[in-house]
């Protein structure tokens, strides 16, 4: 998916001229990296509201036309109002070609109806993760990482490790290989209880 966004360079800096750009229904952002200077830019509100509701958005290389020269960037960060649907500034990454980049991409679990630990031993899927480290060149960022819980039973997990990825594509997993992504737990079993049993388990421990 090919994402283009418009900005303009903005020479104002600081929180009051933010506030004024903000009332104006402008965001204002910046682009670093690459070994380039920092350039301080604004987007139209609307569009980059619209966009970071938009799962593709987070993990992709996008265009960026700064005032008719565009450049390839990744959305490092977007910060949000604490309470209001309002957008108070965002950062961009420079990207280059040939050169490694490492972000957090979504996991799409599939196949659900093909895991006989869901569909005939009525198991419940705990996602523990929902997104992945990776490492990769920018021309094979994926949008996300496919997770499938074909012949999963009851019990069955699946770990970082496990995960198999497209070409060219690392998990950075920080030596912990085996974090689990998703295991199939026992219709009984729910994580409250789990948390319940831990806590009476230290409880009769510190008693001991």
């Amino acid at each position: 998916m090919e994402i283009t966004i418009n900005a303009a360079k903005r020479a104002e800096q600081g929180s009051s001229a933010s506030r004024r750009l903000r009332r104006a229904g402008q965001v204002p952002a910046i682009i670093f990296g690459a070994d380039q200077d920092a350039v301080a830019v604004t987007l139209d509100h609307n569009e980059m509201y619209h966009w970071l509701h938009k799962e593709a958005f987070h993990a992709s290389i996008l265009n960026i036309d700064v005032d008719g020269k565009a450049e390839s960037v990744v959305l490092r960060d977007a910060q949000w109002h604490p309470y209001k649907q309002l957008v108070l500034h965002m950062d961009f990454m420079r990207v280059k070609t040939g050169v490694a980049i490492t972000m957090k991409v979504p996991l799409h679990f599939t196949n659900e109806e093909a895991s006989p630990g869901l569909k005939v031993q009525h198991g419940i899927a705990s996602h523990i993760l929902t997104e992945v480290e990776i490492s990769t060149l920018p021309r094979n960022l994926p949008e996300f990482i496919e997770v499938d819980l074909t012949g999963m039973n009851l019990g069955d997990s699946i770990t970082l490790g496990d995960l198999k990825l497209p070409e060219g594509v690392e998990v950075v997993d920080h030596g912990h290989a085996d974090q689990v992504v998703v295991t199939i737990l026992s219709p009984q079993v729910k994580e409250a209880d789990v948390g319940e049993e831990g806590e009476e388990n230290g409880e009769a421990a510190g008693e001991e």
